[in-house]
């Protein structure tokens, strides 16, 4: 069986998480705190990030959560999550990138850092200043989904697709750690409370991380 070596905030980690359930490929957890650096780890994957994916039995390393999501559009058929015309698995593999790129940059990554990471890794408070920011990107960032929803079913198109599984995956972690005030939002609180549905997420709805627990909200689909 695969073994996804993840953390449970790891926005990346849900991303494949969120595909390999809806696909329907069985898998393990294994925990890695990425932050510790361990030489075990940085053996298997030198940028010592998750997830990193591994069939023991058939020596298979997957790396990047890109990569292991294309390797499974690849090799099963099942809910295909990057399809259509050329266009528009252009236009799910541009929301893709902006959302594990820009919204990490601005929103899920420094609130990550300040409200978990730094108290497991350094035992020190968060900076202020440096939360309100990411909490104010968020405003902005999810005016834009507001107006993708206004347009469109899903985030890329009229079917869901690897671009809601990878904003999904990054909302849900800002979610979790109370960084998000969905007033003003409805088109993107309702798109979210449709995946919050899905089964493929609800064992994330299910998962604690140790020093911060979830926002009340966090495991209610009816939020």
């Amino acid at each position: 069986m695969w073994q996804l070596h993840q953390f449970p905030l790891c926005p990346f980690s849900r991303k494949v998480r969120l595909l390999l359930g809806e696909k329907g490929v069985g898998y393990e957890l294994v925990r890695e705190s990425p932050w510790l650096r361990r030489d075990e780890f940085l053996h298997v994957n030198p940028a010592g990030q998750t997830p990193v994916l591994i069939d023991p039995e058939q020596q298979i390393v997957l790396i990047d959560s890109q990569a292991i999501c294309e390797y499974f559009e690849e090799t099963v058929e099942k809910s295909a999550t990057i399809n259509g015309t050329a266009v528009q698995r252009a236009e799910i593999r541009r929301l893709t990138t902006w959302f594990d790129t820009q919204f990490y940059q601005d929103v899920t990554g420094p609130l990550l850092h300040e409200r978990a990471i730094k108290r497991i890794s350094q035992s020190s408070p968060p900076d202020a200043k440096a939360m309100r920011e990411s909490m104010k990107a968020a405003v902005g960032h999810l005016d834009y989904t507001d107006w993708l929803l206004d347009h469109r079913t899903w985030m890329a198109g009229a079917t869901m697709s690897l671009a809601d599984l990878a904003a999904a995956a990054q909302i849900s972690v800002v979610d979790y750690l109370g960084g998000i005030d969905w007033k003003g939002h409805e088109q993107t609180a309702r798109w979210y409370r449709g995946l919050k549905s899905r089964p493929s997420f609800r064992p994330l709805l299910s998962e604690r991380m140790e020093v911060i627990g979830p926002a009340p909200h966090y495991a209610d689909v009816d939020f």
